[in-house]
This record gives structure tokens, C-alpha cells and sequence, in this order.
């Protein structure tokens, strides 16, 4: 069988706090006694993940599962851009609309798949796979700046890409935090939770100039800036909860310097879908959002999760869409 038609399962061992291993095992069961044709290739650290894609993709593959959290679609979308992105000057090129992205989801962040109605039964993800219960999404294309630095260095137009939410400011701070907490070891659904409570009480807010499309919506100091095609971030805010995820824009969220007590009763309204309600949040909806920064301080970045650099940053939808599984 040729490798198009064949899915490419590109399995993060550090999902799941732990669990990848045992629940993987049931997922290839079913998808062997389901007749789904795969590979399986394993990554011990999350970064490998997006080198496995990208070589899979350089070999033909079509067709892939990310087995993993949040963090590892956002790899594997990330190794199947650079081919797309590497393929572009060949005399065959890649379309995005070439490649499925399918998950079996294990991590312990999953926004994206809410956004598709995939839940976590692991059955009933393999019976849409084998099905071929599929839609198109949009891609957002991510590039922080040249004027940027990060730890000193230059940034000369680095890109990313996602398909859920990226933030600036606050939101960028959380997940640096939990990001460092992973690192260190620590797992467990409560380590978003934490860092934001933390933050909620040490974070201090930037001033920064955001502009949609071609007009300016915000300018000064700013304590999150929130942009998405999707609606879910953090297990369940939601930042953006209007946003479609393929009608070719981008939700923007733009959150002012509210004090601590006005954040801390608001909150209660990024978990019930009414935060567009709250009262001087700047809202609009664009092809493309730019972040630049007021002061010397450049504010993180951060895109699905990851921390991709610093501000200024520009968010743009792509116009070709990628093929995502979906429970109708």
C-alpha cells in the first residue's frame, strides 16, 4: 500500500502524565481490528515529534494521527507546514490541503479536539478515523518579527503555525509556567490552574499597539491579547468564544489593565462562554492580527501552548485549509 493512504501515528511517550503507553496499546488494537492501514513512530521529547512528521511527510505520508495532547498536534501540524513550506520551491509541491491531521487524545491539555466534538473515547475517535469523518480548517501562519529579541538574539522572521488559539501578554506567562513545570517532572490537569491563580497575582500588565487587518483597535497597556480559530484554551476557557474555525478569520480578544478584583470577578465568564459580555474588552474579527510592543519590554508569545518568542508578532489566516477529524 502506498504510504499516502497509509496514517502515520506519531506517538508522544510523554503524554498523558504518563499514560501513553497503556492507552496506545488499546488504540493500535482497534486499529488493527478496525483494517486501519498505519505506522506507528515514537518520541521520547515533544520536539521530536515535529522532525517525525516532516520526514514522514518527505516519504509520502499523508495521512496523520497525532497520539498526544494539545502540544502534539501542534507538532505534528508544525513538521507537515515545513514540508509544505520546503516543497513550495520543488517541481511537485505539497498542498495543505493535501494532509489529514487526526489525534487519539492522551495529553493532559485537549481544547482543540472540544472544538470537533471529539471526546475521549477511544473506540468511538477510531470508528470516525476509519470512517474518514473529516472537515476542513483553517491554518494560521504565526511569524514573530525581526525587530524582536529573545534572550538577546535576534529573531529574523521565525514562524510557527496553529490551528486552536495564540495569545500575548498573560495567557503567554501561563504557559510558560506550566511548560516549566512539565519540564521539571511535575504532570496533572491542575497545572494550568495553578499557574494561573499564581499569575493572577504577580503578572503585571504591558502596553502594547494591537491592530486587525489594517486598523488600530487597541493601544496601551494591555494585560492579554487572545487570538484564535478556535474557541478553547487552558481545559475550557474561553477567550474567544464566538470563533468559527473555518471562515478564513480570527477572533481577537484584547483585555485591558483591569485590576485584580475586576479580573477575579470576571473570571468566572471565561468558563461559561459570556467573556465576550465583559464591559471594555476590545473585540473585533480580521484576516490578520499584529502585536507590537509600547515599551523595551517585549512580551511573550505563545501559539497552541508554545512559547514561539516575543512581540511584535503577526497572525494571518492561510487560504488553503487542512483536513481535520470531526464528529459531526
Amino acid at each position: 500500500m502506498e504510504s499516502g493512504q497509509v496514517w502515520l501515528a506519531a506517538v508522544n511517550l510523554h503524554a498523558g502524565s504518563g499514560k501513553t503507553a497503556s492507552l496506545w496499546r488499546e488504540a493500535e488494537g482497534l486499529l488493527d481490528r478496525m483494517q486501519v492501514p498505519y505506522e506507528c513512530r515514537y518520541a521520547g521529547f515533544r520536539f521530536c515529534i515535529a522532525e517525525i512528521a516532516y520526514h514522514a511527510a518527505s516519504e509520502g505520508f499523508r495521512k496523520f494521527i497525532a497520539v498526544g495532547g494539545d502540544g502534539t498536534i501542534h507538532d505534528v501540524l508544525e513538521g507537515i507546514m515545513k514540508y509544505v513550506d520546503i516543497s513550495s520551491s520543488s517541481s511537485s509541491p505539497a498542498g495543505i490541503s493535501d494532509f489529514t491531521l487526526a489525534v487519539i487524545p492522551i495529553g493532559s491539555g485537549n481544547d482543540w479536539i472540544r472544538i470537533h466534538h471529539i471526546g475521549y473515547d477511544i473506540r468511538e475517535t477510531v470508528s470516525l478515523i476509519k470512517a474518514e469523518s473529516f472537515v476542513r480548517q483553517d491554518v494560521v501562519k504565526v511569524t514573530v518579527l525581526p525587530e524582536s529579541r529573545n534572550q538577546g538574539t535576534p529573531v529574523d522572521g521565525k514562524h510557527s503555525y496553529m490551528v486552536n488559539i495564540g495569545g500575548v501578554g498573560f495567557d503567554a506567562r501561563v504557559c510558560e509556567r506550566v511548560n516549566g513545570q512539565k519540564a521539571r517532572g511535575k504532570r496533572g490537569r491542575l497545572l494550568y490552574i495553578k499557574a494561573l491563580l499564581y499569575l493572577f497575582f504577580h503578572y503585571r500588565s504591558v502596553p502594547a499597539v494591537v491592530r486587525c487587518d489594517d486598523g488600530t483597535v487597541f493601544e496601551g497597556d494591555c494585560f492579554s491579547v487572545a487570538v484564535g480559530n478556535g474557541k478553547y484554551c487552558g481545559g475550557g476557557l474561553r477567550q474567544t468564544p464566538d470563533a468559527v474555525y473555518d471562515d478564513g478569520l480570527l477572533d481577537l480578544t484584547v483585555i485591558p489593565a483591569y485590576s485584580l478584583p475586576r479580573v477575579l470577578l470576571e473570571l468566572p465568564k471565561l468558563f461559561n462562554g459570556r467573556f465576550n459580555s465583559v464591559k471594555g474588552l476590545k473585540i473585533c474579527r480580521g484576516r490578520s492580527v499584529t502585536v507590537l510592543p509600547l515599551s523595551g519590554k517585549c512580551e511573550l508569545v505563545e501559539v497552541d501552548g508554545e512559547i514561539i518568542g516575543n512581540v511584535p508578532v503577526r497572525f494571518e489566516v492561510l487560504s488553503e485549509q487542512i483536513n481535520v477529524l470531526h464528529k459531526p
